[in-house]
């Protein structure tokens, strides 16, 4: 089955603030930044790869108004860094509405042969990084006292199990415990916390780390027998931002037939 028409925006997010992490790519999180402004949103975009970021940056800038975007590198796995780019946003665009934490680390390992140093950088990135993140945008958000929405970026293989994937799958299976918990507790302020959980969003990164067998067998087993489009997990991320969603909190969404 060929992938959808691309749905064009209903400016779902007009006059919100978002700040988007690992969104440099041309995967899930470039895919939201892109998104996020088509639905009428500013957004601040961060990333490991300066380089990267800032070509992203001018190409968004260049579509939708360079008051409408702007970045800083940010590696989650350093707390300053993370600090850093929440108060650039805030000065930039003078508030703050939406987090989406989309940094993740992959690989593969058996567990066997799976060093310390592969597992702890794989957990710091994806569950300790979304744990920083989270932390920062729930005290601006409580401190504004405006509401607010984070959306994690989990995984179907937080539930399932995959070979080779067990710091993977720790630490996205980690993710959703982190949203379920922080949801319980912003929800006195008014903020909403959710989690999107996709399978296989294509992406040529995902190509360069990922054998062949193993895309052609995970394609196999979707429902629709092809991979998603990132632009399709940007689409329900936006309606986890968006009031479409003002009842849902602590919910992990997956994007996926293959979830269990």
């Amino acid at each position: 089955m060929s992938a959808p028409q691309y749905v064009p925006g209903h400016q779902l997010l007009t006059g919100r603030t978002a700040v988007i992490t690992a969104a440099a790519g041309a995967g899930i999180g470039g895919a939201t930044a892109r998104r996020f402004l088509e639905e009428g949103a500013r957004i601040a975009i961060g990333d490991a790869h300066a380089r990267r970021l800032k070509e992203t940056e001018h190409a968004l800038a260049e579509e939708f108004g360079a008051a409408n975007v702007t970045s800083l590198p940010c590696d989650v796995t350093d707390e300053t860094q993370v600090q850093a780019l929440f108060a650039h946003a805030e000065q930039a665009h003078g508030c703050l509405d939406i987090v989406v934490n989309n940094a993740g680390l992959g690989g593969t390992a058996e567990l066997t042969e799976m060093t310390d140093a592969q597992w702890s950088k794989v957990l710091d990135v994806t569950l300790t990084g979304t744990f920083r993140c989270t932390r920062a945008a729930l005290r601006s958000l409580r401190s504004a006292g405006r509401g607010g929405v984070v959306v994690n970026n989990a995984s179907v293989v937080g539930w399932r199990a995959q070979t080779g994937q067990a710091h993977y799958a720790a630490a996205k299976a980690g993710v959703m415990a982190l949203t379920r918990c922080a949801a319980v507790e912003a929800a006195a302020y008014g903020v909403r916390v959710n989690a999107v959980a996709p399978s296989l969003a294509m992406h040529p990164h995902l190509v360069k780390v990922t054998s062949a067998e193993l895309l052609d067998e995970l394609t196999r087993k979707e429902a629709f027998g092809r991979y998603a489009e990132p632009w399709e997990i940007a689409n329900v991320i936006v309606f986890l931002a968006s009031g479409y969603s003002s009842y849902m909190t602590g919910e992990v969404v997956p994007v996926s037939s293959q979830h269990a």
